[in-house]
């Protein structure tokens, strides 16, 4: 039995790894062994891939009904598992398909849920603690789970991706797994242009100083001659809808090796989600920005001057070295 282990779970491999990381801290906290879940159909390479990454253990389960994913056939299986392995704590990806297994799963389990955590530790009582934005990221809530086990959803680039080293144990398990009880008629992919904000490794961000959504085209103009993307503050996302997502502690965590911050104030919800970033770049005509006190390089001046001349420069330099 592996009672007292812990979990994770994602049906994105990047993410899994993450979680690896986050669930071996909680491990050795614990001493209790680290495992981690492989539901699909014909997965058997992502649980060999994930075994070199640091888990004791990879539990497979490998079934037709789970070739596409359906919460409700997923839930039941996970929830077979946990009901005979009795795991501690269960650390699930905040992603659109893992907050609604999450759900799912701790109403099966009549377990707690702690979503869209930021950080996840071992109290002092041995209790499963997290922290998540609270008040539209005005504040940080701390957590405490009284369930075993702790479900505990955690936001994708909170976590180093765990390194390969070692080989842990792939248990295969059999289940009989209900058909999913919706009929997939066609699937087409999303067509995605450019690298997600999480995993770019240049980023241009806008804030409030930008006037007009079309404005952005210059900071995509600047992004794309980086070799990166454009990503925005609350504010632009939340408030005035030019995007579907934001970078900060309320929104997505970015980690690049170059983050430029255009007509951004700096607010301590921003800074939060992009503290990881190897250099950081700001922008912006107030000098007094709170961003600049987190800027290894600051320019004090109006974006829509210090723009254009950015991309007049690169522009020259590519045709030099053309």
């Amino acid at each position: 039995m592996a009672e007292n282990e812990v979990w994770v779970y994602s049906e994105n491999k990047n993410v899994c790894l993450e979680l690896l990381t986050a669930g071996k801290e909680l491990s050795e906290k614990l001493n209790v062994p680290l495992a981690s879940l492989v539901l699909g159909h014909g997965v058997k390479d992502v649980a060999e891939e994930l075994s070199e990454h640091g888990p004791n253990k990879i539990y497979l389960i490998d079934h037709a009904s789970l070739e596409r994913f359906d919460s409700m056939s997923y839930a039941a299986a996970i929830e077979t598992i946990v009901k005979q392995e009795k795991p501690k704590i269960l650390l699930i990806g905040a992603t659109k398909r893992g907050k609604e297994l999450a759900g799912r799963l701790a109403a099966r389990l009549n377990a707690g849920c702690m979503s869209e955590c930021t950080e996840v530790d071992i109290g002092d009582d041995g209790s499963v603690i997290a922290k998540r934005a609270a008040y539209a990221g005005m504040a940080v809530a701390t957590e405490k789970c009284k369930s075993t086990p702790a479900i505990v959803l955690l936001k994708p680039g909170r976590y180093e991706k765990a390194p390969s080293g070692g080989k842990g144990e792939i248990v295969e398990l059999s289940l009989e797994i209900p058909e999913p009880s919706l009929k997939l008629i066609e699937f087409k992919p999303k067509e995605i242009k450019a690298v997600r904000v999480e995993e770019a490794e240049v980023v241009v961000l806008g804030g409030r100083g930008i006037k007009k959504r079309e404005d952005f085209q210059m900071l995509e103009q600047l992004a794309e001659m980086l070799g990166g993307c454009v990503g925005c503050t609350r504010p632009i996302a939340a408030d005035l809808g030019w995007y579907t997502e934001w970078v900060g502690l309320s929104g997505v965590a970015i980690k690049p090796k170059l983050y430029i911050g255009v007509g951004v104030s700096g607010a301590i919800q921003h800074v939060a989600g992009i503290k990881d970033s190897k250099v950081i770049v700001a922008i912006n005509k107030d000098p007094e920005a709170p961003i600049f006190k987190s800027a290894d390089y600051g320019i004090v001046g109006d974006l829509y001057e210090v723009i254009p001349e950015l991309i007049k420069a690169l522009k020259e330099v590519s045709k030099k070295e053309g």
